[in-house]
C-alpha cells in the first residue's frame, strides 16, 4: 500500500474564497482511498472579490499583475495553513481562479501564479490543469469526474452545486460529465439586490412565486438542448442569464430567486430522467440551500445522498489534490470522453521547489 499526502487548492466561480484541503491518498490493488485530514475556507477580502470580478474586462497588464499578486496571496495562505496546523505535504495542487473560459475559441485562463505559490511554500506544485486539453480541442472541463470515478464509484451520479452545477456518471463504460446550469453564480447575485451575500437556506426563494414567462425563457436557452461534452463559464452567464433576469426586475427578488431555483431543479431532473432511480452524491455550497434541495427532491428521479460537511465543502479541492498526484505519477488525469478532446491524457504544469 502506498500513501501520499498533499494539499488541494480551489478558488471557485462563486468568488467566496479559497478552499484548502490537506489530504491523504492510499493506493491498494489498483483501488484508491482518500481522507481529508484538515480543511479550511479562507474568505476573499472585499478588495480581492471586487478585483477578481473586474478582471474579465481588464487589460493584459492588469491581469498579469493580478496573476502574480494572487499567487502571492495563495502562497502566503497555504504557508500559514501548513505552519498553523503543523502539516506535512509532499505536493500542492492548485486549480487557480478562472478569469476566462471560452473553449470554443480555445481560450481558458486561470490566475494565481504557480511560481509565486511554490516560492512561498517551498513544496512541489502542480497547476494549469486545463490549458492542454483546450489546446487539444477539448472543453478543458470538467476535470473532477476522473476523481469521481476512482474515489466515489459506489454512487451512480456525482453532482456538485457550486457557482455552476456539474454532474458525472458512467454510461456504457465511459465517464460522462458536463456542466448543467448556473447555481450560486446567479442566486448569490440576485440575493445582493436585497443587500445579502446569499439566500440563507433558500428562505427568500421559498417566500417567492415562480414567474412562468421567465421560467419558459430560461428553459428555452440553446445550451440546454446541446449534447456531448459542454461547459459553462461566467461569460455565458453574463450574456444569457442576467439579461433575461433584468427584464423581470420589477417582479421582485423573491420571485426571481424562486424562478431560478425551480429552473435549477428542472435542469438537474432532466439530466437524470432517462437513467432511472439511482444514488446521487450531492456536494458543494448549494447543498445548504434547503429550498433548492427540496425542489430537487420533488423533481429528480434519484436518491439524493448528502455527505458530511467536510466532503460537501471540500470535495473539489480534495480531487484537485488527487489530480495533482496523478500528474506527478505521470498517469491519466483528464478524460477525453468528458472534455471532448477525444484522448485521455496527463495534464498540469509541475513546478519543483
Amino acid at each position: 500500500m502506498k500513501t501520499y499526502t498533499g494539499i488541494g487548492i480551489m478558488s471557485g466561480t462563486s468568488h467566496d474564497g479559497l478552499d484548502l484541503a490537506h489530504c491523504t491518498f492510499e493506493e491498494h490493488e489498483d483501488k484508491w482511498k482518500y481522507r481529508i485530514i484538515k480543511a479550511v475556507t479562507i474568505p476573499y477580502p472585499e478588495s480581492w472579490k471586487q478585483r477578481l470580478l473586474s478582471l474579465p474586462e481588464a487589460d493584459a497588464e492588469m491581469i498579469k499583475r493580478a496573476d502574480l499578486d494572487l499567487g502571492d496571496y495563495i502562497g502566503a495562505a497555504v504557508s500559514d495553513f501548513i505552519k498553523q496546523g503543523s502539516l506535512h505535504a509532499g505536493f500542492i495542487a492548485s486549480h487557480g481562479h478562472t478569469i476566462f473560459h471560452d473553449p470554443d475559441r480555445k481560450i481558458t485562463l486561470q490566475i494565481g501564479n504557480g511560481e509565486r505559490i511554490a516560492k512561498h511554500c517551498g513544496i512541489t506544485l502542480i497547476n494549469d490543469f486545463r490549458s492542454q486539453d483546450v489546446a487539444m480541442g477539448g472543453q478543458g472541463a470538467p476535470l473532477v469526474p476522473l476523481g469521481d470515478r476512482l474515489l466515489f464509484s459506489e454512487y451512480d451520479y456525482c453532482l456538485n452545486l457550486g457557482g455552476i452545477a456539474n454532474i458525472s456518471y458512467d454510461e456504457d463504460g465511459q465517464r460522462i460529465a458536463y456542466d448543467i446550469c448556473p447555481v450560486n453564480m446567479v442566486l448569490d447575485q440576485l440575493a445582493l439586490k436585497s443587500g445579502k451575500a446569499y439566500d440563507n437556506k433558500g428562505s427568500m426563494a421559498a417566500s417567492g412565486a415562480i414567474i412562468p414567462a421567465l421560467l419558459d425563457q430560461l428553459e428555452a436557452l440553446p445550451y440546454y438542448s446541446q449534447s456531448g461534452p459542454r461547459s459553462l463559464g461566467r461569460e455565458w452567464v453574463l450574456e444569457n442569464i442576467f439579461p433575461l433576469m433584468r427584464k423581470y426586475d420589477q417582479q421582485g427578488v423573491e420571485n426571481l430567486l424562486a424562478t431560478f431555483t425551480e429552473h435549477i431543479a428542472i435542469r438537474i431532473s432532466d439530466t437524470l430522467q432517462a437513467k432511472g432511480s439511482k444514488k446521487m452524491l450531492v456536494t458543494g455550497g448549494g447543498v445548504y440551500n434547503e429550498f433548492l434541495v427540496g425542489r430537487m427532491k420533488k423533481h429528480a428521479d434519484a436518491s439524493i445522498i448528502i455527505p458530511d460537511p467536510l466532503l460537501i465543502e471540500f470535495k473539489e479541492a480534495m480531487i484537485f489534490a488527487f489530480l495533482g498526484l496523478l500528474r506527478l505519477r505521470n498517469e491519466v488525469n483528464v478524460l477525453g470522453s468528458v472534455t471532448g478532446s477525444g484522448k485521455d491524457h496527463c495534464s498540469g504544469t509541475i513546478i519543483n521547489k
